[in-house]
């Protein structure tokens, strides 16, 4: 019998969505090893991260009001003290920057088992860790004998957690050490951003490579003001310059889990399929009935997108 203990991210004032998928893993790993599902709140405005992620299948909320923002000693220090309080035989956080800033150093501190980057987990008679390498084209499986390990997950791999939950909230009996902390983190600044965030967006229509010229474009943008949607793309389109980084859906781009992802063009490279998969509704529209985005897709049309687009457009319109 093992407790989990999942540590949530924030920033900027807001809760980011791997915090919910967390709660997801976190409980499903609880309900294998027979424990409680606890988790840490570190930093920003502690009681309203807390409220949030008071979601159905949580067991208790650890919160630390230690500065507005992430530091790596703050963190570090916390998920010490909770470890210590709580003493879980799995901890979980974020696949992320801030993520893997902090989780090798309590991995070294706990003297835990650590694998990064994971996007399935399975205990039996060891928890194996599913993790993917080489660009998605090979999965590995990692196996960890001992209940003291720490994982940290990709975002996207598991579905955010749902209803409301009546977990106990308790500020936690964890002493900061100030003169331990020897960095400060001043602001983030958002690289190559712009007024869009397709990591938010309902439904997104996706443009890869068979759109062929930079004015066909505007097909794409008139499919998506239709629909209400929002204009995302695969990286060939971000190389060669015709939409901007943000918009880009893959490892090198953002993960997106959208309600409906209509690929349009996209071959389906496993990169890109990476930051797409968890859709719930994926529409593939392509000249190529053996792309590989035909495999994956819930409605695969077989036919020219420069027919599809503008019926498409036109029936949304009306």
């Amino acid at each position: 019998m093992s407790d989990v203990l999942v540590v949530a991210e924030g920033r900027n004032g807001e809760l980011r969505e791997v915090s919910f998928e967390l709660l997801t893993a976190g409980r499903e790993l609880a309900d294998a090893a027979g424990g409680e599902l606890h988790v840490a709140v570190i930093t920003g405005p502690v009681a309203e991260y807390a409220a949030e992620l008071n979601r159905e299948g949580v067991d208790a909320i650890h919160t630390v009001d230690a500065g507005e923002e992430f530091n790596h000693d703050v963190y570090v220090q916390a998920i010490e003290g909770l470890y210590d309080a709580v003493e879980p035989g799995y901890v979980l956080a974020p696949n992320s920057v801030n993520g893997l800033d902090y989780a090798p150093a309590v991995a070294t501190a706990l003297d835990l088992a650590i694998v990064t980057d994971v996007v399935d987990l399975e205990l039996g008679d060891a928890l194996v860790a599913t993790r993917e390498m080489y660009g998605g084209k090979v999965e590995t499986t990692v196996e960890t004998p001992t209940d003291r390990t720490l994982v940290t997950i990709r975002g996207g791999e598991w579905p955010p957690a749902e209803g409301e939950g009546s977990a106990t909230i308790e500020a936690a009996d964890v002493e900061i050490d100030e003169d331990a902390i020897s960095s400060t983190v001043t602001g983030y600044e958002e690289v190559a951003g712009g007024d869009v965030d397709i990591a938010d967006a309902d439904v997104l229509v996706s443009v890869g490579r068979g759109i062929e010229e930079e004015d066909n474009l505007e097909l794409i943008f008139e499919l998506a003001e239709a629909m209400d949607a929002t204009v995302s793309s695969s990286r060939p389109i971000v190389d060669n310059g015709w939409l901007p980084p943000n918009r880009q859906v893959g490892q090198s781009g953002k993960v997106v889990t959208p309600e409906v992802y209509i690929a349009i063009g996209i071959s389906g490279a496993v990169q890109h399929v990476a930051g797409m998969k968890g859709a719930e509704n994926i529409v593939a529209i392509n000249t190529d009935p053996n792309a590989p985005i035909m495999d994956i897709a819930d409605y695969a049309i077989h036919d020219d997108l420069f027919d599809v687009v503008p019926a498409l457009t036109a029936k949304f319109a009306d």
